[in-house]
């Protein structure tokens, strides 16, 4: 395990890796999404898309302590149990997707579905599904799907939530929880695929710094007087990232 460690520290892409934590982290305690849209267009332009998606899923448990006990009272937690269900019947197809597409193909479809999402939200469209069990079901499963192949979990729940007409503190609430959950139930499915080496754990950790530290300056800022003006910022970060990932610069 220490040569992973080793091998981690060793990336000469650590420190863009470090800020792209970082980054991710605050967008996401102030807006309650966001953080794989930012961090992986980056990771999987630097890294191995593989190790990208391992490392942040471990990464971004650190969630866990930084922002999820202040949003955990406001969560549906049926409606979350129904959709992490759904997640675990979505991921398994997905990983495989990860292990076996070439890399440029990943790059390109993680820049591509960050900016359709992106497009999409600036645009005001909601998903129109009522918030029914069968209807969290499919929202989980398409999360694990998209997920597992991209490491980027939020577009279907993001859409999902802001349109099942409750209140913005849920809805924050129960995309922010769910979001940093699923981290976890992705980081098993990797392992059972093969997909967790020692070199990603140990990225994974280190980066919990930043992105730690990019939590709680984010929920610092936050003012939710001013909530529009920082979604605004949070998609300009957004499309920033996305077009970075692009493989056309490398």
């Amino acid at each position: 395990m220490l040569d992973g460690l080793i091998a981690a520290l060793s990336l000469s892409a650590l420190p863009w890796l470090g800020a792209a934590a970082f980054l991710a982290g605050t967008v996401y305690g102030f807006a309650g999404f966001g953080a794989a849209l930012v961090f992986m267009p980056i990771s999987v332009a630097l890294i191995a898309p593989a190790m990208a998606v391992a490392a942040f899923a471990l990464t971004a448990l650190i969630a866990l302590v930084t922002v999820v006990p202040r949003a955990s009272g406001a969560v549906d937690k049926p409606g979350l149990g129904q959709m992490l269900l759904g997640t675990m019947l979505g991921f398994p197809l997905g990983i495989w997707a990860l292990r076996v597409w070439d890399g440029t193909l990943i790059r390109l479809a993680v820049s591509a579905l960050v900016l359709l999402t992106l497009a999409v939200l600036v645009a005001g469209w909601r998903m129109a599904a009522r918030p029914r069990p069968a209807a969290r079901l499919g929202v989980g499963a398409a999360t694990g799907l998209i997920g597992g192949a991209t490491g980027v979990t939020g577009p279907v729940v993001i859409l999902f939530n802001l349109g099942a007409g409750v209140p913005a503190a849920q809805t924050r609430a129960n995309t922010l929880v769910f979001l940093t959950l699923c981290s976890g139930l992705l980081l098993g499915q990797l392992w059972l695929q093969g997909l967790l080496p020692p070199q990603a754990i140990w990225l994974g950790i280190v980066l919990m710094v930043p992105y730690g530290l990019g939590n709680w300056v984010g929920q610092a800022l936050f003012n939710p007087r001013a909530e529009m003006l920082y979604r605004r910022v949070a998609y300009a970060i957004i499309a920033g990232s996305a077009l970075v990932g692009l493989p056309i610069w490398t």
